[in-house]
């Protein structure tokens, strides 16, 4: 209490204060000068109890403040009952349990990234390996058919390695929030068109058929070049699930409040443990038929639900997985204020 300066200099006053009262007060009258060391005395004793109570509190909310900047678990925080101490000590509670939260945040954040890096290895890890292998039977198998067999492995290889770390630096880049989508009506027709002409000569070759229903009438409004990337990765997701001579089905709902997309395979759907998971980064399906790397999904639910969409999947009641996407309604008025800027 005392190392506050200005503490010093009032208690210096009032003493001094106290003398020359108690001395004019002996010099009018005795028993005004005993009043006048009383009254001195009770006030400074008063004054001194009320203010090392409010020092103590000081004390206590710097403790805890303490606490905080070294991570402490358990704080605890007593009532102040006065004025602008109250309100003082209200504000720091508050910035101490905010501190609090994005320390939590921020261990759980490192603890993810950890986790996620732990994961892009193993990803990785796992082609590498096969490649290298490759390559040591290359290096000793003279047979030229089996050489070429090899070599068109090893190129499959290259090119899932290529998707995959295309896929994780998309990942990184909608996490670090430096995507800047583009939000323009979409004709979902050729949005669906778009998203399936990569794709045409896989589904060619596994007889995969694709049936489209969308009217063309229905518009959605967001990125098109983003939008098709989330489309192809369903997409894929269902060729890998579905067998040889396959089929998937394509649709389109229109409604007052949003227009929903929704892709329906032939294959066996998902198993009851997968679904709560499967937008899951790294999460990879129980199934048999299961070979992918878990992010495609997650990928696609981060670009529709950044673009103001949602996405759920479920077991079609007649067999398959279903897809569906919603995406906002389009109304007439961002129609023509796109018509007006083009």
């Amino acid at each position: 209490m005392f190392r506050n300066k200005e503490f010093r200099w009032f208690a210096i006053l009032f003493f001094a204060l106290a003398i020359v009262v108690a001395v004019v007060g002996f010099i009018i009258n005795p028993a005004a000068g005993i009043l006048a060391l009383i009254s001195s005395a009770v006030f400074g004793a008063a004054f001194f109890i009320f203010t090392k109570a409010r020092y103590r509190n000081l004390a206590r909310i710097s403790k805890q403040i303490d606490l905080v900047l070294h991570n402490a678990e358990h704080l605890e925080f007593g009532e102040v009952a006065e004025g602008e101490l109250s309100i003082l000590h209200s504000e720091i509670t508050k910035m101490t349990l905010r501190i609090r939260e994005q320390n939590d945040t921020l261990k759980k954040d490192k603890q993810y990234l950890a986790d996620s890096l732990v994961d892009i290895a193993h990803q990785l890890r796992t082609p590498l390996t096969s490649a290298n292998l490759i390559l040591s039977f290359l290096a000793k198998n003279p047979d030229e058919k089996e050489r070429q067999a090899f070599v068109r492995e090893l190129e499959g290889l290259l090119v899932q390695m290529d998707w995959l770390i295309t896929s994780l630096l998309k990942i990184s880049r909608l996490d670090a929030g430096v995507v800047e989508f583009q939000n323009e009506p979409i004709k979902v027709y050729d949005l669906i068109q778009s998203s399936l002409r990569p794709l045409s000569i896989s589904l060619e070759l596994r007889g995969i058929d694709t049936v489209i229903d969308i009217p063309n009438t229905a518009n959605i409004q967001g990125d098109s070049g983003w939008l098709s990337e989330a489309i192809q990765n369903i997409i894929k997701n269902c060729m890998e699930s579905i067998s040889e001579n396959g089929k998937i089905k394509i649709a389109c709902a229109d409604n007052p409040l949003y227009t929903e997309l929704v892709i329906h395979d032939s294959g066996a759907g998902f198993s009851d443990e997968d679904l709560p998971h499967l937008f899951n980064r790294f999460r990879r399906g129980k199934s048999a038929n299961a070979s992918g790397y878990g992010i495609g999904l997650a990928l696609c639910k981060m670009i529709v639900v950044r673009q103001g969409g949602a996405i759920t999947a479920k077991n079609h009641p007649q067999g398959g997985a279903v897809f569906a996407m919603r995406f906002p309604k389009v109304t007439n008025q961002s129609l023509k204020s796109h018509r007006d800027v083009t």
